[in-house]
């Protein structure tokens, strides 16, 4: 019997913060994939290598984690305010899943140089040595993200002395800015409290801070549930008790938030919200042997994304991070000491970062200008996917 011959889409594979993922200008892909629904996810199920019951996605690109499993799709946007539309989807691993519901803050850093070197960026806005500014509009979660990326000799300068705890080599520094990262009506907090008593069943009555910047992220403190903040993956990952925990506690969270109606729905919404628990400084061993002393950090963070312990932390939970430590009262600025709070460094599994925002109260809203982060951002390989065509 005959079978379907393999077709080829030009595809770059990057490496964006702690993440990586396969980037894709939407222009490039078969047409039946061009718009959003079933086609287009069965395409990127198909590159990445799920949905896969062994849990390896080893016929895909993906990696088997959720920091790898990781698509973008690009575009030259038509606002006159944006040079590049960015769409974000995170690929389910062991489920026909394709989450679209956030953004990646990692993967952000690697959408300027990406649009740079792919024509999405007006050549003449290319100095020949120097800093370009690329605004991207994050279309899943329709928010602008400006991010400023090094040339070098004309092109994008990717090697550098910017070191980035998770990522094993220096590379050249991408600070990036989340423009005004609360939901569209900017209603940071959903329920319209710094603190809410989370009621989880199994768990008990939780201190949350429910928090919607840069991804909707449920904040609890580490020692309401028995842990430190000092823990690395192995004490969590492989713990099925405390993983079944977690999720639990994301649910519960995700209902609070009015991101889900009722908790089964958790499972088709994987990718948000986020959950992290805090604590005070406190002195460990990162997941390399580096040591991470509390004099160097105002507070510890460990979050969890597809149901994992992170291996360092995604960007966009950096972003909730920042937002939430400079508003008094939540628990991430109590965890950090408290009181007024432009910038935080915390520590996470793989060592520490530094973020920052801004938080204004205004009309008795709170309001967050922009928060800023430094990533990096590199090719690994640029050439064309293959995939059977009849996967989508």
């Amino acid at each position: 019997m005959p079978y379907a011959p393999q077709i080829k889409i030009p595809a770059t594979y990057m490496r964006g913060g702690t993440s990586k993922g396969v980037f894709l200008k939407l222009s490039d892909l078969p047409e039946a994939a061009q718009q959003p629904g079933v086609a287009r996810d069965q395409l990127l199920l198909r590159v990445i290598g799920s949905p896969d019951p062994y849990e390896k996605q080893i016929d895909g690109m993906g990696a088997a984690t959720s920091s790898t499993s990781k698509t973008v799709i690009l575009s030259k946007s038509d606002s006159l305010e944006h040079d590049v539309d960015y769409l974000f989807g995170q690929v389910s691993i062991d489920k026909p899943f394709v989450d679209w519901s956030g953004n990646c803050g990692n993967l952000s850093a690697a959408v300027g140089p990406f649009a740079i070197a792919n024509g999405l960026v007006d050549p003449a806005r290319i100095p020949e040595n120097g800093v370009v500014e690329v605004r991207i509009w994050q279309a899943n979660i329709h928010k602008t993200i400006v991010s400023r990326v090094p040339i070098s000799n004309g092109e994008v300068q990717e090697t550098g002395d910017f070191e980035l705890d998770g990522v094993t080599f220096p590379a050249a520094e991408i600070p990036v800015a989340f423009m005004d990262p609360a939901d569209g009506e900017g209603a940071i907090f959903p329920t319209g409290n710094l603190i809410d008593q989370l009621d989880v069943p199994g768990v008990g009555i939780l201190k949350a801070t429910l928090i919607n910047a840069g991804i909707p992220t449920v904040f609890i403190n580490a020692a309401d549930i028995g842990y430190t903040g000092t823990e690395l993956q192995e004490a969590i990952n492989g713990d099925s008790k405390a993983l079944k925990m977690f999720e639990t506690i994301r649910a519960h969270g995700a209902v609070l938030m009015g991101l889900i109606n009722d908790i089964s729905e958790a499972a088709n919404r994987q990718h948000t919200p986020k959950v992290a628990f805090v604590g005070p400084p406190a002195d460990y061993l990162s997941s390399s042997g580096k040591s991470v002393k509390a004099a160097d950090i105002d507070l510890v963070v460990r979050a969890l994304s597809m149901g994992k312990l992170h291996h360092a932390m995604m960007g966009t939970a950096a972003v909730a991070i920042a937002a939430a430590a400079a508003i008094e009262g939540t628990l991430v600025n109590l965890a950090a000491g408290g009181g007024k709070l432009n910038a935080v460094t915390f520590g996470h599994p793989s060592g520490s970062l530094r973020v920052g925002a801004e938080a204004n109260l205004i009309e008795g809203r709170w309001h967050i200008e922009q928060a800023v982060m430094s990533r990096s951002a590199r090719v690994l390989m640029e050439g064309w996917v293959r995939i059977p065509d009849d996967s989508f």
